[in-house]
């Protein structure tokens, strides 16, 4: 499937810095929009419905795998997740940049449906920073965060089928980091092909 719009699809273990990496991104880029993944977690701290997901409840949730609405899904710590597949293709057809925060098995289903999409996996500087960025968070109890490092140590060692792997150990510098990556797969040459057919026309590239 050729779209003209760009799909960056973002994974990473728990407390690794995705979910303030990928605010801060669409704060600079007026061109980037975030695709909502649907959840049956519940909320947490100041998330709201339909800003950092979408919650349902499970039933619901297996009411959409079974009308094949969602492009991927998976259970994750115990909750389900999903992407939406008629959010995805409106978004990248019409030609806007899409990013996309799942789970390393949701981003590499992605990636078969969507060759083109490119997949970025942000990596913690050490597991002792890592499980101190979860204590910090104050989010979880200690057999959460336990059971989440454990889940991190799996999860990590995904990263080598990701087009790109970003550190992020200085949040200043992670976020140059990513925004590098965005800025350069625009310019790739197969990328302005679809995002700007009319002027290769103009110009007999193929």
């Amino acid at each position: 499937m050729e779209y003209p719009g760009n799909l960056f699809v973002i994974a990473a273990p728990s407390g690794a810095g995705k979910s303030s990496l990928v605010s801060a991104l669409l704060q600079v880029d007026s061109h980037l929009v975030v695709a909502v993944s649907h959840t049956t977690r519940a909320p947490r701290g100041q998330e709201q419905q339909g800003r950092e997901y979408h919650f349902i409840d499970e039933a619901g949730f297996r009411s959409m795998i079974e009308r094949g609405e969602f492009l991927e899904w998976a259970q994750v710590h115990g909750h389900l997740y999903g992407t939406s597949r008629g959010a995805i293709e409106e978004r990248i057809t019409g030609g806007q940049d899409v990013v996309l925060e799942i789970d390393w098995q949701g981003a590499l289903q992605i990636k078969k449906l969507f060759p083109n999409a490119v997949l970025i996996f942000i990596l913690p500087p050490s597991w002792e920073e890592l499980l101190q960025r979860l204590h910090r968070r104050g989010e979880d109890t200690p057999d959460v965060i336990a059971r989440r490092m454990a889940n991190a140590r799996v999860e990590v060692s995904q990263a080598r089928h990701f087009d790109f792997v970003i550190i992020n150990a200085l949040f200043e510098t992670a976020l140059f980091d990513l925004k590098a990556i965005v800025h350069s797969q625009r310019l790739k040459y197969t990328a302005l092909q679809r995002s700007k057919p009319a002027v290769f026309a103009a110009l007999s590239l193929s």
